[in-house]
This record gives C-alpha cells, structure tokens and sequence, in this order.
C-alpha cells in the first residue's frame, strides 16, 4: 500500500496535526469521547477526526465509530470540511457531516478557535447486528458540543437571560444574576456573538453499508429494494418486497431499468458513431487485458518503472487472446458498434461485460448507483477506485506486483491530474436538482442493446 501513499491515491487529502495546542485539543475531545489519548505528537485525521496513525497505535480502525454505528467526530477546524471519510460504514455518512460543517461553518469556526468540537451522529440504532437493523435507520442526527459544553451553556445562559428580562422579581434575585456572571465569562457575550448550531437532521434514504458483507439499500423508490454482494442470514426475513444479490445480474438489471437508474455509456440514439463514448469503452477493455495478462503471469513488458503505451497493450492482448475472458469479448462488441458502425451488441444481463457497459442516469442516487456498477465490474479498476475506494484498496491487496505498479501509475498520472474532468467524462455533468419523472429506461427488451433511431 506504500505505493498508494506514494502517488497520493490513499489517504489523499488529510489534514496535518502538528502543533502542540491542536493536539492538546484533540486529546482532550479523545478522552471526552472514548476515554483515552493519543501519544502522538503528529497525525492526520480525516472530516470526522479520526487519524489512521491513532488507529494504528490503538489497534482499533473503529475507535471513533463502535460497532460500525453512530460515528462519533472531532472537528479541529473547518477545514475538515474537504477531508475524506476513511473506514465508513454507510456511504451517506461523509456528505452528512459535509453539510453540517458547511450549514453551521461561521459558528464552528469561532468554537474551534479556542476548543475543539466534539459529537456523535446519531441514529435510531445502536449497533447494527442483523439485516433488519438497516431499515431501522430512517433519521441521523447530529449532536455536537466543545468539551467544556460551551453550546450547552450559552443556552442555559440565554434562559437566564430571558427570565432575567421578563420575571418582575428577577432584577432582585441575587443567585440568578451570579449564575449569570459566571457562565457569561466562559460564554462570552452570546447577545452579540451567538453560540448555537443548527440542529438538524438528514434523512438515510438511500445507501450503501459495509455491514453484513456490503448491502445496497434502496428505500426512496417505487418498489424497496436490497442488493446484497452476498446471501447473510437475515435477509429473508426483511419487509421488503425486492431481495436481490450479486448472482441475480436478471433482477438488478431490471431494478436499475425500471426505475430509470442507469443508461448504457454507447446510445447511439442517431445511429452515428460515438467517439467519446468508444474512448471509454476502449479504456476499459485495456483494462481486462491488463487484468488478465496479470493474473497470467505477465510482467507487463517490466511495466514497474516505465509506461506502457497502447500499441504495447495491444501487443499483450494479442499474446493472450485465447485467454481474454467474456468481459473482453462483450466490451468489444460494444467498442465495434460505438466506433466503427459495427453491429449493435446483443449482451443481455448474464453476460459478464453488462454492467461495464452502464453508467448512472442523471438522477439524485448516481453516486450510489455508479459505486454499485463499480462493485459489479471489478476489473475497471479506475471505475472501482473513483467510485467505491473500499472495494477498490482490497482488490488491490491482492494483485500481482506488476498490475499494482501499472494501475498506481496510471491513476496518479491519467486520473489525479485532473479528476473533476475525468469523472465529467466518464459519469456525465453532475444531475439537475430536478429530475424528470417520466424517464424511460434505455433497455428493450431488458438488458439488451439495440439501435434506436429518431
């Protein structure tokens, strides 16, 4: 993983702990929160506060989020605001947090200017210990406070305040106005300078959990859906009427149809050639060769330390052509039909190269929906790393040294230079805030492509 540090493609983004007085604060929120404190003298830490450094020194990569659940923060400053969310559990929890630094950002501001801040998003669970538990979820909650509850007391001081100013009695209540005196001097003139976030709390719709082997869970739709990588005990039992896993490819493909989710990367909807969309295709099929001469053996030409250009990548795939798997066969089809008015490719949902050759529609759920075609197509190593980093750094754990050299260097190189361009590209501009309710699917019959003519 030293490599992915190298290029930035792993903990990418962090914001650097170094002084003193901010690592006095963090362990002084650490013990407020999990009753313990770092040694350290210098980390990183991520939007929620957690430091893989801290949770290599206490053995515990959840020592800020117990059970996977209820992830507790530390906000040192608002700058955390741009940091990732590394080691989540549930793929809604980073925007969450996002939007409260952003609504509340001038209060936090002021707060972590002299203390930290710390709290818990909290939901209607404890733990998550069955399938069931999920679709308790319905509401987090964010609760957030410094350490010497300065929130708290502004608002017990602005009670006071407000009985001081309308109780007849109470100009001559001398407990009251002592009371006063001595939380304003920890306060502050909160008349003209307020100590209150806005509380909120943000609806878990639709997502992704890494519980129970990765369960996508679709609730905000027509018809309730679960997608499971795997079958768990549990499942069954759910009061969901569409129980799917990764082996009913059928099932998903018509999930993502029905309701308007995803579209294929190649619609040629005026029967001309698409070279964007053939670029794409193109890429990907570099990909399962590179994947595949690999998992072969192959040195990649002694890819580490070099680069290797298109016309070697076609050299390594003719050399393995007899290996290329299905994925190969079908993202060609396609790559013919985009660019070369070849015929229009006829791959329904079990062919393996189905899901490489869709991309989100345009609608509020396209992350979610790109980080589960991503999970479907693994061998677009690029796809899994943009979209799904999890499943993306496991992946990697287990490849040969030549496919980490090639894949690592092409993504600092193609991708990381410019990412918003990249992912524009790849996924489309980001969805209109209104979305079109009469979407029509892209498929007919389901999961099978065919001209269409204007």
């Amino acid at each position: 993983m030293m490599r992915l540090l190298k290029y930035g493609l792993m903990f990418g983004n962090l914001v650097e702990i170094a002084s003193p007085a901010l690592v006095g604060r963090y362990n002084r929120a650490l013990e407020h929160l999990i009753g313990k404190q770092t040694k350290l003298t210098e980390f990183h830490i991520d939007i929620s506060g957690y430091s893989p450094e801290i949770g290599a020194e206490f053995g515990d990569d959840l020592y800020l989020n117990p059970n996977g659940c209820n992830r507790q923060f530390i906000l040192l400053t608002t700058d955390q605001k741009s940091a990732p969310l590394l080691n989540a559990q549930f793929s809604t929890s980073r925007s969450i947090l996002r939007n409260f630094i952003n609504e509340n950002e001038e209060e936090l501001f002021a707060l972590t200017a002299r203390e930290a801040v710390a709290g818990e998003m909290m939901n209607s669970v404890y733990a998550v210990t069955s399938p069931a538990d999920l679709l308790q979820i319905n509401q987090v909650e964010i609760e957030a406070d410094t350490i010497q509850s300065h929130i708290a007391e502004a608002k017990t001081l602005q009670t006071y305040i407000d009985k001081f100013m309308h109780d007849d009695d109470a100009w001559w209540d001398d407990v009251l106005i002592a009371q006063m005196i001595e939380l304003a001097k920890r306060t502050g003139n909160i008349q003209r300078n307020p100590i209150k976030l806005k509380a909120k709390s943000y609806s878990q719709g639709n997502y992704f959990t890494e519980h129970f082997g990765g369960i996508y869970v679709f609730r905000d739709v027509k018809t309730p859906t679960i997608i499971a990588r795997k079958y768990s005990d549990g499942l069954q039992d759910l009061p969901v009427q569409n129980i799917l896993t990764f082996e009913d490819r059928s099932g998903i493909a018509q999930f993502l149809n029905t309701h308007g989710m995803a579209e294929p990367i190649v619609n040629r909807r005026d029967n001309s050639p698409n070279n964007m969309a053939a670029a794409i295709i193109k890429q990907k099929i570099d990909f399962v060769i590179i994947s595949t001469a690999a998992s072969l053996g192959d040195d990649l030409g002694n890819a580490i330390g070099g680069d290797l250009t298109r016309q070697q990548i076609r050299q390594i795939g003719r050399r393995y052509a007899e290996q290329m798997p299905p994925e190969f066969h079908g993202l060609m089809q396609v790559w013919r039909w985009a660019k070369l008015d070849g015929a229009a490719p006829n791959l329904n949902s079990e062919h393996p190269a189905f899901f490489y050759a869709l991309r989100a529609a345009q609608h509020a759920d396209r992350d979610l929906v790109n980080m589960l075609l991503a999970d479907l197509s693994p061998l677009d190593f690029r796809q899994l790393f943009i979209c799904h980093k999890t499943a993306f750094y496991d992946a990697y754990r287990n490849w040969l040294e030549p496919k980490r050299d090639y894949v690592a260097r092409f993504l600092a190189e193609e991708y990381a230079i410019d990412k918003a361009g990249a992912r524009e590209t790849l996924f489309g501009s980001e969805p209109a805030m209104e979305e079109d309710d009469k979407y029509v699917g892209p498929w007919s019959p389901i999961g099978t492509y065919q001209r269409t003519s204007t």
